[in-house]
């Protein structure tokens, strides 16, 4: 994608037209989607009959904690349950601490309310991306979008620093809240790109002129594999003012896509968050299962629960998933 800055207007109509693509694409379709063959029946007597493949591998990135909140990584395949639907599957695909390659789409609101303070979200940023290039995977890479009234794309998935530093640097804040939209936009553009989507959201909260509505916004997500991190900053003291209702439509985004969200006390301590995120990301398991037993139906959404065998570890993962 070559355009510099996106606008809701006018780049809706072409962003859905990648929603109904639902899976995650692994960094190694080999090693990680092996086929399912199915014999197609022969057009006639004599023929040697041929073979479709049809893959349906869900992929589900999780996170495990201990009952005191720290991360767990050193767990096996046989430590985990998985459940379609209310039912019990089987794991085809297990990797601890995955090193798959990370997308990870960077939302920054820039909005009026957090004008005054936009320079602690650039700042976090600025130290967040050289963190997450250096640690991980050699194709890791980030997008940096940023939305008041509408959503812009200011640097699109690369490496390159330099370029988010120039956009970093010159952010401004103006007009509204559009969150919904770039939730809805930024999914989209996750869509496709192989290894993991992440999306991570610093804001003050709160909605107030999007198109999309928040079940739009949760759709797109789930349907792009997208694991959401909100970060949520109130920069004045006390809960006067803030945005409940934003703030919990955000921790329901996260939970629902199997990540967090977090409420680092005003925007000074932004680096704690991203540093988070981070490590969250490093200590991630996959796991994939072919649905066994459950209705096939195009657009049909899935329920999924994943547990651990140690009933006093708390397993994050997203709620379900829909077909292709």
């Amino acid at each position: 994608m070559n355009l510099r800055r996106l606008c809701l207007a006018s780049v809706a109509a072409a962003f859905t037209l990648a929603n109904a693509r639902a899976q995650f694409k692994p960094a190694d379709p080999e090693q990680h989607q092996p086929p399912i063959l199915q014999p197609v029946p022969p057009k006639g007597p004599g023929e040697t009959p041929n073979f479709a493949i049809k893959v349906n591998l869900v992929r589900l990135l999780v996170t495990v904690r201990d009952p005191a909140g720290g991360l767990i990584s050193n767990l096996r395949k046989q430590d985990f349950q998985v459940f379609d639907s209310g039912l019990p599957q089987e794991i085809a695909v297990f990797e601890q601490n995955t090193s798959v390659p990370l997308s990870v789409a960077v939302l920054m609101d820039t909005s009026a309310s957090v004008q005054n303070d936009l320079h602690y979200e650039a700042e976090s940023v600025l130290h967040f991306v050289p963190a997450l290039l250096e640690a991980g995977n050699a194709q890791d890479t980030f997008a940096i979008f940023t939305f008041n009234w509408r959503t812009s794309l200011e640097s699109d998935f690369s490496r390159n620093r330099k370029r988010a530093e120039r956009v970093l640097h010159g952010l401004k804040g103006d007009g509204g809240t559009s969150l919904y939209d770039a939730v809805y936009l930024a999914s989209d553009a996750l869509t496709g790109r192989e290894g993991r989507h992440v999306m991570v959201v610093v804001t003050d909260g709160g909605d107030t002129t999007s198109y999309k509505k928040y079940g739009d916004a949760l759709a797109a997500a789930q349907r792009s594999d997208v694991v959401m991190y909100p970060i949520v900053v109130v920069p004045i003291a006390g809960d006067a003012g803030r945005n409940t209702g934003g703030e919990h439509a955000l921790a329901t985004l996260a939970s629902s896509t199997g990540g967090r969200i977090f409420y680092p006390e005003g925007f000074t301590r932004l680096n704690e968050a991203f540093e988070d995120i981070l490590h969250e990301l490093r200590t991630q398991y996959l796991i994939g299962f072919y649905p066994q037993g459950t209705r096939e139906e195009p657009r049909r959404y899935h329920p999924v629960t994943v547990t651990s065998v140690n009933p006093a570890l708390h397993v994050t993962a997203r709620s379900g998933y829909y077909e292709p």
